[in-house]
């Protein structure tokens, strides 16, 4: 999609965004300090965060886990090629700007098909000029059309990161969401990378929190079990340290900080 075709579609989508119920990646964006979020989402980020504090940790360790594992595969593993699905609304040290920063001519394309994140796709639109960023609409569930669609930019005779962060939680069903995350995994080539995040239900007061949340009008996020979360990696190969919780992959300090959500990265054989 060009940047021309992104801002007709955003004109015309422009009118079914509804601020007037909280919004899953405007509550996100303001946990994370955003500007994109109006006062129903700011009214429920607040709700959540008087139940469950550490809900802006996990927020910013979950950008902060995208930073790492995207510089890991870029500059240890040679990835030039990442498939961003549920990217959400652009902040800082997006997929593609991390990307980029350590290899010019990273290949990024975003999926989503949220009115409000496309009509911030110009924002997202921007590469070097050696590599190229694009974004497309497609729901995650239809894992054909999106690897269709994304083989328009990517090579899939090359290894290709597939990141899946904080989006699996929309998918109540854990058996569905294991098939979604199989089914884009069986597409990629050998020697591509699965890289994923979500939240977990390790602590009652984070449960309680998106009880809260999930009435609030807003898309429901379902926690998962962490041996649900685990399960997603079958027959995968995880890089060290495996599956921990979110601040524990290859942390860049040696800060200590517990939050509710667990990670992993792991390589198709």
């Amino acid at each position: 999609m060009s940047v021309r075709d992104t801002a007709a579609v955003t004109d015309d989508l422009s009118t079914k965004l509804n601020v007037e119920l909280p919004h899953s990646a405007r509550v996100w964006n303001y946990w994370l300090g955003g500007k994109d979020n109006f006062g129903p989402d700011r009214a429920v980020g607040e709700q959540v965060k008087a139940v469950f504090p550490e809900i802006v940790d996990a927020a910013r360790q979950t950008r902060a886990f995208l930073g790492r594992a995207v510089t890991f595969l870029a500059a240890e593993r040679g990835i030039r090629q990442f498939l961003d699905v549920g990217t959400g609304l652009p902040t800082v040290d997006n997929t593609h700007e991390v990307a980029q920063r350590v290899a010019p001519d990273a290949k990024i394309v975003y999926v989503d098909n949220d009115p409000l994140v496309l009509s911030h796709a110009r924002a997202l639109l921007t590469s070097t000029a050696e590599g190229v960023t694009t974004y497309i609409d497609k729901n995650l569930k239809d894992a054909a059309g999106v690897i269709e669609e994304a083989k328009r930019t990517l090579d899939f005779s090359q290894p290709v990161a597939l990141m899946l962060l904080g989006v699996m939680g929309h998918v109540q069903d854990p058996a569905e969401a294991r098939a979604i995350v199989r089914g884009l995994v069986a597409e990629l080539p050998p020697g591509s990378y699965l890289t994923m995040s979500d939240g977990t239900a390790t602590s009652e007061r984070v449960i309680e929190s998106h009880r809260q949340y999930n009435e609030s009008g807003a898309v429901p996020y379902h926690l998962r079990e962490v041996a649900d979360f685990t399960s997603f990696f079958d027959g995968l190969e995880l890089v060290e340290p495996g599956i921990v919780p979110i601040p524990e992959w290859r942390p860049a300090t040696d800060d200590k900080v517990t939050v509710d959500g667990y990670a992993g990265v792991a390589r198709k054989p």
